[in-house]
């Protein structure tokens, strides 16, 4: 589904992606773990074009990622996006924030549309917040209204970028429990995350970024037990106490 060579991102003269490659099968659940600063977020914007590569090639599915003839709204939609902050539309009620793009984008009719919004809605367990604007939500349901906007679009790849990070603690495990739904839902999905303990239970794969580079990779059981890299064991050590 995904595969990464050569990758290198630079902001400025920091170089944030050094070198890497990775390749993420159809279906897979992929997390991605590592400390602050190390390159986690900038490689998953960097999936769906958020930003742009100085080198490298990224392939997702039948789209080359770094070739500037990419149409990126078809891009966008075969991989949807779940931001740490929510980025809904303010002005627009929870139905319209999941109507929209499959609207614009795909030229769905409105009836259509909100149809399929409601299924969404229903299935992260929302579906009474559909005349909702965004600011009348918790956390917690806007994360989860975000989710049913990227599933409008019928992905086959969903990133996660740290959806929890801008929870309260009482909030985050609804948000990870409809992740946890999507797992091995006939969908790619790789997720950015803190939550140790999701990833263990959900990903196939487990991958450690540090200073801009995949570290270690490894399923879930084997990287948390018996890390084979120095510097992802002494990250775990920290993490895991």
């Amino acid at each position: 589904m995904i595969q990464v060579t050569h990758l290198q991102k630079y902001f400025g003269e920091r170089h944030v992606l050094k070198n890497v490659h990775c390749e993420i099968k159809d279906n897979e659940v992929v997390c991605i773990i590592g400390p602050s600063g190390s390159g986690k977020s900038t490689f998953l914007r960097c999936l769906n074009a958020l930003e742009n590569a100085q080198a490298g090639k990224i392939l997702v599915d039948e789209f080359d990622v770094t070739d500037p003839a990419t149409d990126l709204n078809k891009l966008r939609a075969h991989a949807g996006m779940v931001f740490q902050r929510f980025n809904l539309f303010p002005h627009m009620t929870v139905l319209e924030n999941i109507c929209l793009a499959p609207m614009q984008v795909k030229k769905i009719s409105l009836t259509e549309a909100q149809k399929n919004a409601r299924e969404l809605l229903k299935r992260v367990g929302l579906s009474e917040k559909e005349n909702s604007y965004p600011q009348e939500l918790s956390g917690g349901q806007q994360q989860r209204v975000a989710i049913a906007r990227a599933l409008a679009m019928e992905p086959q790849v969903l990133l996660f970028d740290e959806p929890t990070s801008a929870l309260d603690p009482e909030m985050v495990g609804e948000v990870l429990d409809v992740i946890k739904s999507l797992a091995h839902s006939g969908r790619t999905l790789i997720v950015v995350t803190h939550e140790m303990g999701f990833a263990k239970q959900v990903a196939d794969r487990v991958l450690f970024m540090d200073d801009g580079q995949i570290v270690e990779e490894a399923p879930p059981q084997k990287l948390f037990e018996n890390p084979q890299n120095e510097r992802t064991k002494v990250f775990l050590s920290k993490i895991l106490k």
